[in-house]
């Protein structure tokens, strides 16, 4: 892949001389810079309290030649600045670390510096329909950046689209590698599956499918299209060896002329099963169940204007065994995903969050706020809850500033307490990364693109 890019790099810049001359070569700089501090601690001062500032700089360009072409690189260092032990466990609950060591490389946790190159591709497209091969971003339904951490999640494929006269896009990923979130390395599909913690198996032991999970590619069809006051997407991802999702999404939107406010109302569902041998013939080491056959049903109603952003979500997963889908690949597709927490691994939810945005007028300054309940299977149903997670309340606090002196910089600031619902009997490994903590995470971006 690699050689077959910079070939291509060189062919292009040949053809700048022997083209013609209205066809040219256009360098656009496209560098990243973010800071991160993060912090977690528990009210219960035995548990271990950890701390660190990390920062990533990715230093990259995109070249356009002659309008239909693109070709893209960057490579992105990274930092760990200031710690705590990050590698030692907790003394109550003997737990590892799960927020600040997700900054760095949890593939080679004791590096502190190094760096990976996080995109390599080339591209050709046209008003109606285009290609693009290489390393790049993505922003699909199950695989998408989660941009939480130093850097996106990332993958190492093809994407093909085309958009048609009646206004709807199509497109395919056929995607072979994966960057990880949180480590320095391009994974094979199989391989990038365990990164994060693997939860427990269906009879109550730990997992073991990290390392040993067989999955060749991932395949993704999408199909959007927008009308006056409806948005509707379509999309099915093919894990191959290890399941099948399919996604539908709807939106319809009201405009009240005279106040300028925009009401919402949103549905999703989707149905995911199991295929192959779910990662593993050896039942041991398999990642889902192939028998599994899962769905889910989420809502959304909302309204905004100029100042306010507001909606409540619902949603409702059943079936039969886990709806899985890797931690590793992205956030939670449906209305009610809060940053922070995931609820794939579960046979059954009940999820309802609020969300509240505020644009301070005259200024560039959002206040936000998210507040959710979820309700979660019991602790002592390993085959129902794969991560030991008790029901819970989750709260986010945090605003947003872009000062209009300094182009292209951001600030994040945010705050987020989980608490157990109603008076459980936790054990600490129940309570250790999971509740009854505050969390805290300070953001600083600067884009040059």
């Amino acid at each position: 892949m690699r050689r077959f890019l910079f070939g291509f790099l060189i062919l292009v810049q040949f053809s700048v001389f022997a083209q013609q001359p209205e066809k040219k070569l256009k360098v656009s700089p496209d560098v990243h810079f973010r800071m991160f501090w993060m912090n977690t601690a528990y009210p219960n001062e035995e548990y271990k309290e950890d701390y660190a500032l990390g920062s990533s700089l990715n230093l990259g360009a995109k070249l356009y030649y002659d309008k239909n072409w693109e070709f893209r690189v960057g490579y992105r260092v990274f930092g760990n600045l200031w710690s705590s032990d990050l590698l030692a466990p907790d003394p109550i609950s003997r737990g590892n670390n799960r927020y600040e060591v997700g900054l760095f490389d949890l593939l080679n946790e004791e590096d502190r510096f190094f760096g990976k190159l996080e995109n390599l591709s080339v591209g050709y497209s046209t008003s109606t329909w285009g290609v693009t091969v290489g390393r790049m971003p993505i922003e699909s339904d199950w695989i998408n950046a989660q941009d939480g951490r130093l850097s996106p999640t990332g993958v190492e494929g093809g994407n093909v689209w085309l958009s048609t006269a009646n206004k709807w896009k199509f497109s395919a990923w056929g995607i072979s590698k994966m960057s990880v979130r949180g480590t320095s390395e391009w994974l094979l599909v199989g391989e990038s599956i365990g990164v994060f913690p693997v939860g427990r198996n269906p009879d109550g032991e730990a997992s073991q499918y990290a390392g040993k999970t067989e999955s060749d590619w991932i395949g993704i069809l999408e199909a959007k299209k927008a009308w006056e006051h409806i948005d509707l997407s379509v999309s099915n991802t093919i894990v191959q060896n290890i399941s099948n999702t399919l996604w539908i999404q709807g939106n319809r939107k009201w405009t009240h002329e005279s106040t300028g406010v925009v009401w919402l109302w949103g549905i999703q569902t989707g149905f995911q099963s199991g295929l192959g041998n779910g990662g593993n013939g050896n039942q041991l080491f398999r990642y889902k169940n192939p028998k599994d056959k899962n769905w889910v049903v989420s809502t959304r109603v909302g309204f905004n204007n100029s100042a306010w952003n507001l909606h409540l979500n619902y949603s409702k997963v059943g079936g039969k065994g886990l709806w899985l889908s890797p931690r590793e690949w992205g956030k939670d597709a449906w209305f009610t995903f809060i940053p922070r927490e995931r609820n794939e691994g579960f046979g059954s939810l009940d999820a309802l969050t609020a969300f509240a945005e505020y644009s301070i007028p005259n200024s560039s300054i959002k206040p936000f706020f998210h507040f959710g309940f979820h309700w979660l299977p019991a602790l002592d149903s390993p085959s129902e809850n794969k991560y030991n997670m008790p029901s819970y309340r989750q709260i986010n606090l945090g605003v947003k500033y872009s000062p209009a002196v300094i182009s292209k910089l951001d600030f994040q600031l945010l705050l987020m307490n989980k608490e157990a619902l109603v008076n459980q009997d936790l054990k600490p490994t129940q309570e250790y990364n999971k509740v009854r903590m505050i969390h805290i995470n300070a953001i600083v971006n600067w884009r040059w693109n």
